[in-house]
């Protein structure tokens, strides 16, 4: 079990971020619940990642063909939830660009990750979309408005 004070939370997420920049696929997996997911901008070319294996084979990836480093920029925990979000910048050197975004992290009692939600500062895919939401989650199953709520005016 790891540590689920606020504290805790915080360093695991430090170190998960240092494991996919060392592209340490075990340690990687297990910062992970086994059946963990990392949902991405629905049109992310990568598409989600189900599970821990596969999440510390992304990342892997990720390092051997983009060179791929992270740095954590910003992090507030709300360790009553076990839920975090973070600001994060990912440099891409052999592609010669970075990328900016948050991540809302949900963890397990054990304090492992079990959910994470990317959301970039800028759309993910290159063709113009109409919405701008995670791939495969389930906004509305989750009680996520649909639609434009009216205002008072």
């Amino acid at each position: 079990m790891r540590d689920t004070t606020a504290r805790g939370l915080e360093t695991t997420m430090r170190e998960y971020f240092d494991a996919c920049t060392q592209a340490d696929a075990d340690r990687i997996a297990s910062y992970w619940t086994e059946d963990g997911v990392h949902y991405f901008p629905a049109g992310a070319p990568q598409g989600t990642f189900y599970g821990a294996r596969n999440i510390a084979a992304g990342w892997v990836s990720a390092v051997q063909r983009f060179g791929s480093s992270w740095t954590v920029d910003r992090i507030i925990v709300d360790a009553t939830r076990l839920e975090a979000v973070m600001e994060w910048t990912h440099f891409k050197p052999k592609l010669g660009i970075y990328l900016r975004g948050d991540e809302w992290y949900v963890f397990s009692r054990e304090g492992l990750i079990k959910e994470i939600r990317a959301y970039y500062a800028c759309p993910a895919a290159l063709d113009p979309v109409r919405t701008h939401e995670l791939g495969d989650f389930d906004y509305q199953g989750l009680g996520y408005a649909m639609a434009p709520v009216g205002a008072k005016r």
